[in-house]
């Protein structure tokens, strides 16, 4: 059973052919990265995973589960979560708040449950506040946890951004360019984590990235696309030597 796969996946605007017939596989426990140009089709076929678009044709499977007609917050409930290129954060909320909306999707309890504080709506935070407080460790986010988003940098929103998505508990997280604004400190701390998404969380990481040198650290394998079409895949160095990917890149 293959753990993620879409087959002949396509998405078109018009005459636009913003993805074109592309099909490849995720092995569970595997990192795979999405590279190409701008326009290459990356970042739409991560919102056609996440149900934010809906494919022109094409499946999309999930522990061998047919997912293509699910709603988005369904997909989020199977244990697929996300982060942005364009960072998505309640600016004039703290650090645990956000963080705690990542937990969403295992809330057991209703709301008049939750208006007359129930001993099992008291239990449930005490359980999201352990989980946040673990991904807050992990990320070694701790000076900034009741900071307000709206006054922290650019790079520790970064992060915060990536621990929301860590705090569903997600099987499979889609990466949008993590390194994206990163300086070349921060760029090294994101590919050690991401590193250890996979072998202390278990997670299974598909990431869009530009960065080649994040992508040869962390990558097990690599597509790379062009026009919305697959050009190569295999390991970082066969991809980045394939003579399409090189004619992509530099004009040939």
């Amino acid at each position: 059973m293959t753990y993620f796969r879409a087959e002949n996946l396509s998405l078109h605007f018009g005459g636009l052919k913003a993805v074109d017939a592309v099909s490849f596989a995720v092995e569970r426990g595997e990192i795979l990265s999405i590279i190409g140009p701008n326009g290459a089709g990356k970042s739409s076929i991560f919102n056609l995973i996440s149900r934010i678009y809906r494919p022109t044709s094409g499946r999309i499977f999930f522990e061998d589960q047919d997912i293509t007609e699910q709603p988005p917050y369904d997909i989020a409930k199977l244990g697929i979560a996300r982060t942005f290129q364009n960072i998505e954060l309640f600016e004039n909320a703290t650090v645990l708040s956000n963080l705690l909306v990542g937990r969403h999707r295992h809330s057991t309890t209703q709301l008049w449950q939750e208006l007359l504080f129930l001993p099992s709506v008291r239990a449930n935070e005490k359980l999201h506040r352990r989980r946040v407080e673990q991904v807050i460790e992990f990320l070694d986010l701790e000076p900034y946890r009741d900071k307000l988003i709206s006054g922290l940098p650019y790079g520790v929103r970064k992060v915060i951004e990536l621990a929301r998505a860590l705090c569903s508990e997600p099987k499979l997280i889609l990466l949008d360019e993590p390194s994206s604004g990163l300086n070349v400190e921060e760029t090294d701390d994101m590919s050690f984590w991401i590193r250890d998404m996979k072998s202390e969380l278990g997670v299974t990481v598909l990431m869009v990235e530009h960065d080649m040198s994040l992508v040869n650290r962390v990558s097990d394998r690599v597509i790379a696309l062009n026009y919305g079409r697959v050009l190569a895949m295999g390991s970082p160095s066969e991809v980045q030597q394939h003579p399409d990917v090189v004619a992509a890149y530099l004009g040939a």
